[in-house]
């Protein structure tokens, strides 16, 4: 029987570039998909024959440089394809708003509909940008112990400390002001235009069980300037769509040495001496390591793949506790021609529709869909974040045809009435009607259509509770919190046990953080022969 050093319970993206940082140390590492293809949430299938589309996650634009440039991925044919437009934000009866990189040239579509938000504008970007720059060192560092920090954890929060100093007074006084504040409260600071608040806000809210009056969304805003700089969130895309990128990971993890198996769906992690020692798959088979990591997420690792007797109560008890209620549906739709969007004309319709599309008119609205959710029900005025990647990949459709990739909030993972089986096809109406309501011509081109519900989400996808980023994002689940206290260093209560998935620091989205980060804790470990 083979022996490997180290196992991957999962091959989404984290797993795939934990699994090529650690076979480039040198270690056998096998990586096990209980699909029949590897990538998790990073994924391109066909809605309908001749019709491609990243399945859930549709935007490549948080992946970390570093990881792409340590791994090489351009030679493993990762192509990245940046539009002009970061986001258009659309409303049924007040003129769109497009958010571009520029800061000039975002100033120029502010000033049509507001004089004083477009003086505003160069402020709050600025002040984004240079708090982003002091967090960014966050993302790539493992969190400190709380109890007995090390010499090396304690010297880069010195650093870290260092960088909040050389802030000017006013970002310092904001950064330690606005974590803790509801993201509605924090753009009205700047901005008197309810579509661009609503714009700006929706980042704070983005897979999350909250709304943007709820406390401690302001937190995701200041995380995504930590990624790029802006409080604004990113449009790009892989040529092929996301799994090109996931299939480039698998690519660099084999020529690093790792093995991948797919269909390969494990059952139990199991532990003798007190040490994980091997997993047991569906097919009965047992594969013995000297550790496991688990790209799972922590709820799934801990209350179903592990024997509760190896762990303690309390910690047991604060998985339980761990928050991980989805609130995201995706509906795909094959096209047969490009939407025409109300209060567009032709000449800038592809331009501006090539990025990120939010729809979403205000915060109250906002606020109003997150009610629905609360309650126990889907929003049927649902905040939506949309692409059309088949504007800047016409290899994904037929020629002249497109692809749409929609992101709806809110939809709760539990309903109160009926269940997500019986009212998946209503939901898609629905939210089709809405969208509609923006594009007219849309229902005469929608040639078919793929409807992932939060319920999918978790028996198709592995995500407990539906939640597309392992577990809620909120100040008591992050960085240190993250998942719960006491297990934020990618170690487990079970010594040789891992946690390298979105469930971990520095969280969801297409980062790669989190898998760079457990495999340097986990390399860490096997030289210092702590395994």
């Amino acid at each position: 029987m083979t022996r490997y050093d180290i196992i991957i319970v999962g091959g989404g993206h984290n797993g795939l570039v934990a699994a090529c940082y650690l076979a480039r140390a040198g270690l056998k590492t096998l990586v096990l998909e209980r699909r029949a293809l590897v990538g998790g949430g990073a994924v391109t299938e066909e809605i309908i024959p001749g019709f491609r589309c990243s399945t859930l996650a549709h935007s490549a634009a948080p992946f970390f440089p570093q990881i792409a440039k340590d791994l090489d991925l351009a030679k493993h044919g990762v192509e990245l394809l940046t539009p002009e437009a970061r986001v258009l934000a659309l409303a049924p009866d007040a003129p769109s708003i497009c958010i571009y990189d520029e800061t000039a040239r975002t100033v120029s579509e502010i000033e049509k509909v507001s004089a004083k938000d477009a003086k505003s504008y160069p402020e709050f970007a600025g002040s984004f940008s240079r708090i982003g720059r002091v967090l960014a060192p966050l993302l790539r560092m493992s969190p400190p112990a709380i109890d007995k920090p090390a010499l090396g954890e304690v010297w880069n929060l010195g650093k870290l400390g260092l960088s909040f100093r050389g802030l000017p007074k006013k970002d310092a006084y904001r950064l330690l002001r606005w974590g803790p504040m509801a993201v509605a409260d924090l753009v009205s600071e700047f901005f008197e235009t309810e579509l661009l608040r609503a714009t700006i806000a929706a980042r704070g809210i983005a897979g999350s069980f909250a709304g943007p009056w709820s406390a401690g969304t302001s937190t995701g805003l200041l995380w995504q300037a930590a990624m790029d700089g802006y409080a604004i969130g990113p449009a790009a895309f892989v040529k092929g769509g996301m799994g090109a990128l996931t299939q480039a990971l698998a690519k660099a993890a084999v020529s690093a040495g790792a093995e991948i198996k797919t269909e390969a769906k494990v059952e139990r992690i199991e532990a003798t001496e007190e040490k994980a020692s091997n997993v047991v798959l569906r097919t009965g088979q047992e594969i013995t390591a000297r550790a496991i990591a688990s790209n799972a997420d922590p709820r799934t690792t801990f209350l179903k793949l592990v024997d509760p007797v190896n762990l303690d109560p309390s910690f047991l008890s604060k998985i339980r506790n761990y928050r991980a209620a989805g609130s995201s549906a995706k509906i795909n739709l094959a096209l047969s021609g490009l939407p025409l969007f109300s209060g567009l004309n032709r000449i800038e319709t592809k331009a501006k529709l090539s990025g990120r599309i939010h729809l979403g008119p205000d915060i109250d609205y906002l606020e109003r869909a997150f009610d629905a959710a609360k309650y126990g029900d889907y929003s049927t005025a649902p905040y939506m974040d949309i692409t059309i990647p088949s504007l800047s990949d016409p290899s994904l459709a037929p020629t002249g045809a497109h692809v749409m990739s929609v992101y709806v909030q809110y939809a709760p993972y539990k309903l109160k009435e009926g269940d997500w089986n019986s009212r998946r096809e209503e939901f898609a109406d629905k939210v089709i009607d809405v969208l509609a309501g923006y594009a007219p011509n849309l229902n005469e081109l929608i040639a078919g259509r793929q409807v992932i519900t939060p319920l999918d989400l978790e028996e198709t996808y592995g995500l407990s509770g539906g939640h597309i980023h392992h577990g809620e994002q909120s100040l008591d689940q992050f960085f240190t919190f993250r998942p719960v206290l006491g297990c934020a260093q990618y170690r487990t209560p079970i010594k040789g046990l891992y946690l390298c998935g979105a469930g971990t620091h520095p969280g969801g989205g297409v980062t790669g953080g989190p898998g760079a980060n457990a495999a340097r804790e986990i390399i860490k470990d096997f030289k210092a022969s702590r395994i």
